[in-house]
């Protein structure tokens, strides 16, 4: 948020296995082809447009501390062959 995002949510999953909804939803268990002792994370930022976006994503990119070896040689925290990215446009909302 440093670099301008609006918000910063990182969620843990605590109820991951959706049931009694009166359809058969894909979980974020299946989705992420999690096993049973794994903990699936959502995670999203908040930004005003795409265009805000790509200019808080080219600063975070453009941050020295992006660049120190440490952090580079840092082992990832997930296995990223699973890590899902997109962009999304609010349609409905509550503001």
């Amino acid at each position: 948020m440093k670099h301008g995002a609006l918000d910063y949510k990182e969620c843990m999953g605590d109820d991951v296995h959706p049931k009694g909804m009166g359809m058969k939803p894909r979980s974020f268990m299946s989705a992420a082809d999690a096993k049973d002792d794994e903990t699936v994370w959502f995670s999203f930022i908040v930004f005003k447009s795409r265009e805000h976006r790509d200019e808080v994503n080219a600063k975070v990119m453009s941050d020295p501390a992006m660049n120190d070896p440490e952090m580079k040689n840092m082992a990832m925290p997930f296995d990223a062959k699973r890590f899902c990215y997109g962009g999304f446009q609010v349609e409905v909302g509550s503001e």
